[in-house]
């Protein structure tokens, strides 16, 4: 039966193609990856490594397989078949569903890797049981999806959940989007290790710690790296980290305004400082809560599947499309 079958989930990222064969409960039984590294001149490199990855998987899999999901980062449209725009990668309203029909003889499907992810985070992970659950993916930047009444939701054009460049800061700090004063450029790991060189180049002295980690090289500082830090009780780190979280916090509680949800999960890699981070979100959340006090309050939580939930999700909403199908 096909709601009892296995899938493949793919997962899209900048410089890898990930993918999984999944069951029906989650579980990842099989997994296989590539790296990209000619992306960014060739749809076809993308498309071509795509299909070695399904290939590995249905050679590998000790199940039939009813269908492959494909969670892309980028402008994914309505359709769920055209990436109309990726980032990191040179889809340009590349149709492809269609460009892998000939090529893979099963059911495919294509969504965003933010929605592939709260997905699978709302069927099987932090939002279990949560009707109304919205995902906030932390990393270099900030995506994220929603989930209302138990359905994804992508918006008229298959946009939602770009999370990253509301505005929280009219005339604030120039985003790579070309507006002013995004949310990620306040909470995110660019905003993090930006945030941390300069007071590297400022010269201050709490930064002592840090210094010593990077040997003195600011370009060698990371997000992870900062988190590390804070971990080991790096007072400024801790600091950074906090601040990230207020602003976390804050844009939250503007979400919370819009769609009410009972969850927020929070992922990506940002989210790995765990209650360093989460703790100063819940606090600034309470604070800019509109009616607080006089309404139920969301719960702020961690991620649950790491780095496979977009080929899990993927895969388990390729596999209920075959079912409706």
């Amino acid at each position: 039966m096909v709601e009892q079958g296995l899938a493949i989930g793919i997962d899209i990222g900048g410089t890898k193609v990930a993918g999984g064969v999944v069951d029906a409960d989650g579980v990842v039984h099989e997994r296989a990856r590539r790296s990209t590294p000619h992306r960014s001149t060739s749809p076809r490199v993308v498309e071509d490594t795509i299909v070695s990855v399904v290939e590995e998987l249905l050679d590998s899999s000790t199940g039939p397989i009813v269908a492959v999901g494909i969670g892309a980062a980028g402008f994914v449209a309505a359709d769920r078949a055209t990436v109309v725009f990726a980032p990191h990668l040179s889809w340009r309203n590349e149709p492809l569903r269609d460009a892998l029909a000939s090529r893979v003889a099963l059911p495919t499907f294509v969504d965003n890797d933010a929605n592939a992810a709260v997905w699978a985070e709302h069927r099987f992970g932090a939002g279990r049981g949560e009707s109304h659950l919205v995902m906030v993916n932390l990393g270099t930047g900030i995506g994220g999806g929603i989930v209302l009444d138990g359905q994804v939701i992508r918006g008229r054009h298959g946009i939602a959940g770009e999370f990253g460049h509301m505005q929280v800061v009219p005339d604030g700090i120039r985003c790579e989007c070309g507006n002013r004063g995004c949310w990620e450029q306040y909470a995110s790991g660019n905003a993090l290790v930006r945030e941390a060189r300069a007071l590297f180049s400022a010269g201050s002295p709490v930064v002592s710690d840090l210094f010593d980690r990077v040997g003195g090289r600011p370009e060698d500082l990371t997000g992870p790296l900062v988190t590390e830090a804070a971990r080991d009780g790096d007072p400024l780190a801790c600091e950074l980290l906090a601040e990230i979280g207020r602003w976390l916090g804050l844009g939250i509680a503007d979400l919370a305004a819009a769609l009410d949800p009972g969850t927020f999960v929070i992922g990506g890699g940002v989210s790995a400082a765990g209650e360093l981070l989460l703790e100063p979100a819940r606090a600034a959340f309470r604070r800019q809560l509109t009616g607080r006090g006089y309404r139920p309050e969301a719960t702020i939580v961690a991620a649950e599947l790491g780095n496979e939930a977009g080929l899990v999700g993927a895969a388990d909403l390729a596999r209920t499309d075959a079912l409706a199908r």
